[in-house]
């Protein structure tokens, strides 16, 4: 018997390539509903508090397969822990936190992947680079070499036309590519895309979409 998280997931996988990694967001769901996306072939999971998360991953330990993703705005403060518990930091805002993660990543002997979190459009609600911050740090960021980064990240403002939508993911896409060619950097991956945009974001070429409710169910 099929439950409605199976038939989100089933629905949602129809419409992705074979090449879109499905990151379920799973920040305030519980282990249960956890455990039935993982029983309908979800193994990336996302979450936005690494509290959260380690209590998550005690529950868990018996699902050796999960990839872990930290989504969430992390404070420089907390960079040593997530390097411990997760596999993907995909919220990586600024030239500090980066080297926080590359110094705390060197001393425990990882290499966690990262992606950075990029303004592709203006928004003072949300953290992240702006195009020129970032190819201004460049230099620096090369020089992180316990960090694995391999892509962008981008949350778009609210409020955006479906078309506007769209085309912001877009230069996001193309920013990676310009990034590719102007540094040393060889980024895979474009994380955006959420329950609400993820269409729009996969046509735009997004590799990693982090749906939340359109998975769970809206949140309580």
């Amino acid at each position: 018997m099929t439950t409605p998280i199976t038939d989100n997931i089933q629905q949602i996988r129809q419409q992705l390539k074979p090449n879109i990694r499905l990151i379920a967001v799973s920040k305030t769901v519980s282990v249960d509903k956890m455990r039935e996306a993982y029983g309908a072939g979800i193994r990336d999971f996302g979450e936005n508090r690494l509290q959260e998360a380690c209590a998550k991953q005690e529950q868990l330990q018996d699902l050796e397969d999960i990839s872990w993703h930290f989504i969430g705005h992390l404070q420089k403060n907390k960079a040593k822990l997530a390097v411990q518990t997760m596999d993907w930091i995909h919220s990586v805002d600024d030239l500090k936190l980066a080297q926080s993660l590359n110094r705390r990543a060197n001393e425990l002997d990882k290499r966690p992947k990262v992606c950075l979190q990029i303004k592709i459009l203006p928004d003072p609600n949300k953290y992240g680079w702006s195009v020129e911050q970032l190819l201004e740090t460049l230099p620096e960021l090369e020089a992180c070499d316990s960090l694995d980064i391999q892509g962008l990240m981008t949350i778009l403002p609210l409020g955006l036309s479906e078309a506007e939508i769209f085309d912001a993911f877009v230069e996001v896409a193309k920013f990676k590519e310009q990034l590719n060619q102007t540094s040393q950097l060889n980024l895979k991956e474009v994380s955006m895309g959420m329950s609400g945009d993820y269409l729009q974001a996969i046509k735009a070429g997004a590799t990693m979409i982090r749906l939340g409710s359109k998975i769970f169910g809206k949140r309580q």
